[in-house]
């Protein structure tokens, strides 16, 4: 930009001084006026003297130019035209050379935005991709431990449902054999309980045996009858009360009944209170109860003597309710 100022002003100053020079060479010389006094005597006047007319002066002749020298200014002027003409293409190869280098000076810049542009582009490419990368391998990472938690949690589900059905059968089996256990006691109880009685029984009827034939030298109806009462004779009034006070502590029974039925067990014992046999005699209309009730009994063998000290051996009945 300063070159091309620089040449414009030194066009310029060369016009203005080609005007200048050829405007002085062409122009017309003016003609100039002079007036001439001369000083009078103090005399005596004289008469005036004649006016002197003074020639007028004559127009200025242009000056006459040689063809030569025409030539000379002709040439003079079209080489200053062409040098300026030269100059003007100079200054003007000089203007299309700066704007041929701005240009590709622009289309250098503008590839390399262009270049930093697609550079930029692929950097941001590249972070999306390992950014999507890293992330894929984040969700894949977390996906196999939540799998792995859920394996864990399964397994140890598992292995805790396999410890508990163990010991929920250690736990039957264990019960499975108590009861059995305790059957088996019971049994053998209720075996003992009914050979005695049955010891008991023939014992009576030994005595008995004996009581008659002593009866028959002399007094045997009395022993009979005092026999009879004594091992075959109702219970006190108090004692089936007795019993179901024995029994009720030991029913167990976690259901519900509508309203308070009766559950009546018929009962056998021997002398010593153990349960010969037990047996429903009417049902309270509730299949649980009814069981919980002969378990009861079950339980609180052997059954309380009577006040006399002995069991009733003949068959009676317990009338239990849940609400009582």
């Amino acid at each position: 930009m300063r070159s091309f100022l620089a040449a414009l002003f030194m066009h310029l100053l060369l016009g203005i001084v080609l005007y200048f020079g050829v405007q002085w060479q062409s122009s017309t010389p003016v003609g100039a006026e002079a007036e001439l006094w001369e000083e009078i005597p103090d005399v005596t006047p004289a008469p005036p003297p004649r006016p002197v007319v003074q020639p007028a002066p004559a127009p200025p002749q242009p000056a006459v130019r040689s063809k030569v020298e025409e030539a000379a200014d002709i040439a003079l002027e079209q080489k200053k035209r062409k040098q300026a003409e030269e100059a003007a293409e100079r200054e003007a190869e000089a203007r299309r050379e700066q704007a041929r280098r701005e240009q590709e000076k622009k289309d250098a810049q503008r590839k390399e935005d262009q270049r930093q542009q697609q550079l930029e582009a692929q950097r941001k490419e590249d972070a999306k991709k390992k950014a999507d990368k890293e992330k894929a391998d984040k969700d894949k990472a977390a996906l196999a431990a939540k799998e792995k938690a859920e394996q864990d949690r399964k397994e140890a589900d598992a292995k805790a449902k396999a410890d508990a059905d163990k010991q929920a059968k250690a736990r039957a089996d264990a019960e499975k054999q108590a009861k059995a256990k305790a059957d088996a006691e019971a049994k053998a109880k209720r075996e003992a309980a009914s050979n005695a009685a049955r010891n008991s029984e023939l014992a009576r009827l030994k005595a008995l045996a004996g009581g008659g034939t002593a009866g028959a030298t002399g007094g045997g109806v009395g022993n009979a009858a005092g026999s009879g009462a004594g091992s075959g004779g109702k219970a006190s009034p108090g004692y089936s009360d007795k019993v179901r006070r024995r029994v009720k502590p030991n029913i167990i029974f976690a259901g519900d009944t509508d309203g308070n039925p009766a559950a009546v067990v018929a009962v056998r014992l021997a002398p010593d209170g153990s349960i010969l046999s037990k047996r429903l005699a009417k049902s309270s209309g509730n299949s649980d109860w009814d069981n919980a009730v002969l378990r009861g009994v079950e339980r609180s063998d052997p059954l309380p003597r009577d006040e006399d000290g002995k069991a009733p051996t003949f068959e009676f009945t317990i009338t239990v309710r849940p609400k009582d």
